[in-house]
């Protein structure tokens, strides 16, 4: 026996589904008990409420959560924790401020599903640009006419936002010769100028696109960047990709833009309805429709991506079941100095 796996071990709790026995057993030989929720088949984390994730959590050291909302009343009542590590990219669901009052981390799996989900999106460009799911379907019906497509080749592609899943999908355009505009407020005209790429005003963004992609934050500012005015100024012949957060879009305004006629089509990973179940129809409507190819916030589901996720955000407890740092751009949160004493010590107190 190692002197890692001898050592006191820390109850680690992994309510994300899709977790591999690799990081399960690299979490155990350094000292770990790992304990995985057992989740019905379509349930996820943040089905779960305050009182049953409260149960999960109950005497952990760390939690490696999925999407589970992490709030101030929850972690008030988790005295143990001393970590929470998402397996993902995203923390809008997060309460950065109740984490570094209540003395905890948090953190993300930085650069573990950029290429996942950078590839998610050129699959959905592609699919809806080639009217795939119309051709599956008049096959299906035993017909063989052709649904005519477009090309991505040497189209001009507008990339909204450039941190790491935006530059995976420029560097993946370059394949296509796409003429590529970007938008994004931390754009440098230097870097772009580099790259090849165009950094333009959002509007123009809009105008010239024959694709708009979208790989901005989910924040008070984006939220409903897309809606009815911003679709008004994209050409009819242009489709629209989120492969970032519902609540970017205005799903109700595209869905109307779509029965009208004003958009070529969609590709969408991620919808409105995720967070506000007043949009669960519209979701249905948009889902049915031949012109839209959707999945189910599946762009960092791969066998590859999820191991890597799981990896990071494993590596990131560890860091603080030890009492290091974890890598600067996993970090989102630290209440460790504001709580006046080493973490171990306050909290296991």
């Amino acid at each position: 026996m190692t002197a890692a796996s001898s050592a006191v071990r820390h109850r680690v709790v992994v309510t994300q589904r899709f977790f591999d026995a690799a990081t399960r057993d690299h979490l155990q030989a350094h000292g770990c008990e790992v304990v995985e929720a057992e989740l019905p088949p379509g349930q996820a984390d943040a089905d779960l409420d305050e009182p049953r994730l409260r149960e999960l959590l109950d005497g952990a050291a760390g939690w490696i959560v999925g999407h589970a909302r992490v709030t101030d009343t929850l972690l008030a009542g988790l005295p143990h924790l001393r970590v929470i590590a998402r397996r993902g990219v995203g923390y809008e669901r997060v309460d950065l401020a109740a984490v570094r009052r209540h003395g905890m981390v948090a953190t993300i799996a930085a650069g573990g599903n950029d290429a996942c989900v950078a590839d998610h999106a050129l699959a959905l460009m592609l699919a809806v640009s080639r009217r795939l799911r119309e051709g599956q379907r008049r096959l299906e019906a035993d017909s063989w006419a052709i649904p005519l497509g477009n090309d991505l080749y040497r189209k001009t592609v507008g990339v909204v936002g450039l941190g790491r899943i935006g530059r995976g999908v420029v560097q993946r355009l370059r394949g296509f010769e796409c003429r590529i505009l970007v938008h994004s407020p931390h754009v440098d005209a230097g870097w772009a100028e580099a790259q090849g790429v165009e950094a333009v005003p959002m509007d123009a963004l809009l105008a010239q696109s024959d694709v708009v992609t979208l790989h901005a934050p989910l924040t008070t500012e984006t939220r409903f960047l897309i809606d009815a005015p911003a679709i008004a100024r994209m050409q009819p012949s242009a489709i629209l990709v989120n492969t970032a957060r519902g609540g970017l879009v205005e799903d109700r305004h595209l869905l109307q833009a779509l029965e009208a006629g004003r958009l070529q089509g969609a590709g969408l990973d991620v919808f409105v309805s995720e967070a506000d179940a007043g949009y669960a129809d519209v979701t249905r409507a948009l889902v049915a429709r031949a012109d839209v190819v959707a999945s189910p916030h599946a762009g960092a589901s791969t066998h590859e991506g999820l191991n890597r996720t799981n990896r990071i955000a494993a590596e990131c407890v560890l860091a603080v079941l030890q009492d290091r740092s974890p890598p600067a751009a996993c970090l989102i949160a630290d209440g460790r100095a504001a709580a006046g004493t080493p973490l171990t010590t306050r909290r296991q107190a």
